[in-house]
């Protein structure tokens, strides 16, 4: 009873946390770029089809995730478990690609900018193999991939744990934005690998 109660928590919490972050990402619609996202402002003037292909699809690979992973969904609905993760992997090509140009023309210095570089690239990688894995039928590469996917894409999650972290406490704001253009991913990958190596490996028929 109490294994059931934490894991239907924590996957409410899952849910929130994707789906509130990504709306949360669109707060510019409403109130503009100038009031929401004042740090990285001078991207939407300088480089607007980069700025917006990165922070308005990141959001939809953000809000899929949940779904994807469903594995009682995605057993039940597989034409829209398909589907959807076309639609996941144009958000998440064409995001990353944009975030790849925000991180090469950032102010916020190498460091930063090569950590926000790194997971772009290999946001797009992974992303893109995952998907060719389920076009040729390999179902096991692709959910091992897929999983390394949705770890990066969950970065967008993490960043905004760390960031009100960072002001609790008292952190100089560059200092702990270059650890971030890290951490939010790095740990995230590093758990992604761990589920999968964990995975029961198959045993050929003899």
């Amino acid at each position: 009873m109490l294994v059931s109660t934490l894991g239907a928590v924590r996957n409410a919490l899952f849910w929130l946390l994707c789906l509130g972050v990504a709306l949360v990402s669109w707060r510019f619609m409403v109130a503009g770029v100038e009031l929401t996202m004042p740090t990285v402002a001078y991207h939407a003037t300088l480089r607007p089809i980069a700025f917006y292909a990165h922070v308005g699809l990141a959001p939809i690979a953000l809000a899929l995730v949940p779904l994807q992973i469903w594995r009682g969904f995605r057993n039940r609905h597989r034409a829209i478990h398909r589907l959807l993760g076309r639609v996941y992997g144009v958000a998440v090509v064409l995001s990353g690609l944009g975030g790849l140009w925000l991180a090469a023309t950032t102010t916020s210095g190498p460091v930063a900018a090569s950590g926000f570089a790194v997971l772009a690239v290999l946001w797009v990688a992974t992303t893109i193999v995952g998907i060719r894995a389920a076009m040729i039928g390999d179902t096991r590469a692709h959910q091992q991939w897929m999983t390394r996917s949705v770890a990066l894409t969950l970065a967008a999650v993490t960043l905004r744990i760390y960031l009100p972290l960072s002001l609790v406490f008292n952190l100089e704001f560059a200092t702990a934005y270059t650890a971030i253009a890290w951490l939010c991913w790095v740990p995230n990958l590093l758990v992604a690998e761990y589920l999968i190596r964990r995975q029961p490996r198959l045993v050929p028929a003899q």
